[in-house]
């Protein structure tokens, strides 16, 4: 039986992921987690054998719990990334932490059992969308980096939660950072984009389907 570990922010949507694995024969839900910090506990104290994390999730998202999970448990659990974003961006960064699996919540139900079966045998497991920007990635090398390539993952995250509207002091606490190390993160962003405020930071998101509009 392959023991599953679910981390969304969303109940909802963590009875309905539930429900999937636990109508498979093969798998078992045996831990849940509704924030990074609880997933990361959540894995240290449950025999699991793959853990299935959505990126945006409040405090440590899901980027840096893969990463940390990756140094922590050496590979031991693979991650599959479970997220509203298909652009190419984000898979890029996925990878980079160490992720296994990359899945967006508008895929069929199999494919979720697919992406579990598939990293718990050693594989890796991404979406026809995720794989396709990653083979047109590839393809077109240098000509498909975008401004958001300059930006660390820190950085990104900044960004995104700048355009939906947090302040400086909400971003510092959902990451346990200072407000001024949030700051010099919002000065570095503004300066490789070329950006001069939070409203160009707003637009440039959409634009870049960061987040909705």
């Amino acid at each position: 039986m392959i023991r599953v570990m679910l981390a969304d922010d969303h109940s909802i949507v963590r009875a309905g992921l539930y429900r999937i694995i636990e109508e498979s024969d093969e798998m078992e839900v045996v831990a849940e987690a509704e924030n990074g910090m609880e997933a990361l506990e959540k894995v240290r104290q449950s025999d699991v054998d793959v853990a299935v994390i959505d990126i945006s999730m409040p405090g440590v998202d899901g980027l840096e719990v893969a990463e940390r999970m990756c140094s922590e448990f050496e590979g031991r659990v693979p991650v599959i990334m479970l997220t509203m974003h298909e652009e190419d961006q984000y898979v890029i960064r996925a990878i980079e932490a160490g992720a296994m699996g990359y899945l967006t919540k508008r895929s069929a139900p199999e494919k979720l059992v697919e992406a579990i079966r598939e990293v718990y045998n050693g594989g890796r497991y991404f979406s026809a969308r995720a794989a396709e920007a990653l083979a047109l990635r590839v393809a077109r090398g240098d000509q498909a980096k975008s401004p958001l390539d300059s930006l660390s993952t820190r950085e990104l995250q900044v960004l995104r939660r700048l355009a939906m509207g947090h302040t400086n002091r909400e971003i510092a606490a959902a990451y346990s950072i200072s407000v001024k190390t949030v700051d010099t993160y919002r000065l570095r962003l503004l300066k490789k984009l070329n950006l001069r405020n939070n409203a160009d930071v707003s637009r440039f998101a959409i634009q870049n389907k960061l987040i909705e509009a």
